[in-house]
């Protein structure tokens, strides 16, 4: 019986740190952050005030939690959460169907030599956050 919780215990934490691995982020350089944020605050700012004309973006707020930059700036992924986490999806097309349309508009706003291509994405970091609380909670409630 000791055996098999064990093993039990070793394959969950394989799990764990195979998905560790495979989520890992490269490191960024403090001009990729700073742009970065730049970016964040000016696309937040746009998504508050301004309107898009698509059904499926009005009357939703959309969370940007983080902006990373290519190595040479030239390209911005923005993670989004909408409020509620619903048809995250087509959110994240709708957006992305508009992403010139919104590179135009915050570039007014910003004092960039070069404004990068925006792609947006989901942020899935709180999915994977919650399925690394579940297998530390069947690791705990095992050890009890």
């Amino acid at each position: 019986m000791v055996m098999s919780s064990n093993v039990t215990k070793l394959k969950l934490l394989r799990e764990l740190c195979r998905d560790a691995k495979k989520n890992k982020k490269p490191t960024l350089s403090q001009r990729q952050l700073r742009v970065g944020e730049l970016i964040k605050k000016s696309l937040s700012d746009f998504l508050q005030k301004d309107a898009i004309h698509d059904p499926e973006l009005q009357s939703i707020s959309i969370t940007i939690t983080q902006v990373m930059l290519s190595p040479d700036l030239k390209k911005a992924n923005a993670y989004i959460i909408p409020l509620g986490g619903d048809n995250t999806e087509t959110i994240v097309s709708a957006l992305n169907q508009h992403s010139r349309y919104i590179r135009g508009k915050i570039a007014t706003s910003l004092s960039l030599k070069y404004i990068p291509t925006i792609y947006f994405r989901e942020d899935d970091s709180f999915k994977y956050a919650a399925k690394i609380d579940t297998i530390l909670n069947k690791i705990s409630q095992e050890l009890n």
